[in-house]
């Protein structure tokens, strides 16, 4: 109280005074004297300082448009969410959404035996052609991209897994059925829904995640003679084949896809060696590699390739080559400046991501091979391509790159978002594999029917 008395009666800014009337003048200057009176005038001052303030702003300033977040142009009935949701926020919540026009994809809740009653057997969800299973537990679980409305959709998602019927004689994965159980898979979706007949299936999506993708074979003659199945060759196919050259096996509207790793077992390796750390293998490769590449059937594994690497370099101190299995090869990329990343049976192979998102420069042996992603990855940045005729000189290849620019391409493939959009998650991550997925799509939009009747109307 003795505080308030001492008080300046000075005012800074704007007030306003009051003078009350009475009729005593004395009693009136022992009123104003009263310390009650002058702590009701401050509390009087103040909130009507505060009323004049918020009045002005109120009155001179625009409310936040909505188009200035990432869901002006979505169509959901929660606008307030929309307004309260900062950009940085929404990006993490929802990273697709502006990016992706609002893409819609329905996913058929198919009977198990078309795909969860394969994930007894724990390699179907693990292995190098896992990415059926990837693709179609990320959608499932995304709220953004996902739709419950088929008819709202633009691209239907057919979840059939094909390659996990492991062969009990040694372990890969038979495809034999896969034709019967997609072709089964679409009489049933064609038979109850109206959306695969009014399109003939263009808008929907599969994935082959094998050899040579659609063809399902895994010797390529064989592939090329069965061809796609006709009742595939209006879809689009996310596949992890892909030439740049005319190939049947390639001969629908496609998307190349990397194959998968299991983003677990990348972020165990990276704890214990980060991709920055000592790398005391100068080149690397642990596979298959045949002293005498032609098989029973006449076919040379690799054609031939891996068999010149082991004749030519085996023994040499640049190089670690091994052909037995070995559970924690990850912990030896992670060690490694270069890792060979031959053709096989097919062009392509795990060990391609696997050396990405560990840190080693893939060096890519397979002749006209198309990459996933090229627009998130900058390939010729990050990698080196070696031609399958020149695979005898790779050391004095490799030693003039490790002399001149290896440290540039290095700082270039330990970007993180390189690694991001090679690796599958559970979750829709912005820049994720999935997420390059659905931004693929967003570039087929012209197949969508939705899309089509609204520009008809």
């Amino acid at each position: 109280m003795e505080e308030l008395l001492k008080r300046p009666t000075k005012r800074r800014g704007f007030y306003v005074e009051m003078r009350l009337l009475h009729k005593n003048g004395r009693q009136q200057q022992q009123l104003e004297k009263n310390s009650c009176f002058k702590y009701y005038k401050w509390v009087l001052w103040f909130s009507l300082t505060l009323y004049f303030f918020s009045s002005y702003f109120i009155s001179h300033n625009k409310p936040i448009p909505l188009s200035r977040t990432h869901f002006s142009n979505s169509k959901s009935n929660l606008p307030s969410r929309a307004l309260i949701e900062s950009v940085n926020t929404t990006s993490l919540q929802h990273p697709t959404r502006g990016a992706l026009e609002d893409l819609k994809i329905y996913v058929y809740e198919l009977p198990s035996k078309y795909n969860t009653d394969w994930l007894s057997n724990e390699r179907c969800s693990n292995h190098l052609f896992a990415s059926e299973v990837a693709i179609h537990r990320a959608l499932l679980n995304d709220d953004v991209i996902r739709t419950f409305d088929p008819y709202e959709a633009d691209f239907f998602f057919v979840p059939v897994y094909v390659s996990c019927n492991f062969s009990t004689v040694n372990g890969f994965p038979a495809i034999g059925h896969a034709r019967t159980l997609i072709s089964s898979a679409i009489q049933l979706i064609s038979s109850q829904y109206p959306f695969w007949n009014r399109t003939h299936g263009s808008d929907h999506v599969f994935v082959a995640s094998h050899d040579y993708g659609a063809c399902f074979h895994a010797m390529e003659d064989r592939a090329i003679a069965d061809g796609i199945p006709e009742f595939l060759k209006k879809s689009i196919i996310l596949q992890t084949f892909g030439v740049k050259y005319q190939h049947p096996c390639q001969e629908v509207e496609n998307v190349v896809i990397p194959p998968y790793v299991s983003p677990v077992s990348v972020r165990k390796t990276l704890e214990k060696a980060p991709v920055s750390g000592r790398r005391d293998i100068q080149v690397f490769f642990r596979g298959k590699m045949e002293v005498h590449p032609k098989n029973v059937s006449g076919r040379f594994y690799s054609k031939r390739v891996r068999t010149v690497i082991w004749r030519k370099y085996n023994g040499d101190r640049r190089f670690y080559l091994q052909r037995h299995r070995f559970a924690g090869y990850q912990s030896e990329i992670v060690r490694s400046m270069f890792c060979l990343c031959p053709l096989g049976w097919a062009p392509w192979s795990p060990r391609l991501v696997e050396s990405v998102v560990l840190g080693c420069v893939p060096v890519i042996i397979a002749d006209g091979i198309r990459l996933p992603f090229p627009d998130a990855v900058k390939w010729s940045d990050i990698s080196l391509t070696v031609a399958e005729k020149d695979v005898a000189k790779l050391g004095p290849i490799l030693d003039h790159v490790a002399a001149t620019n290896l440290s540039i391409i290095q700082r270039n493939l330990w970007d993180p978002d390189v690694r991001r959009a090679l690796l599958f998650n559970d979750h829709v991550k912005e820049g994720d594999a999935t997420w390059q997925v659905i931004r693929a799509l967003s570039q087929k939009l012209d197949r969508s029917y939705r899309r089509s009747e609204v520009s008809t109307q």
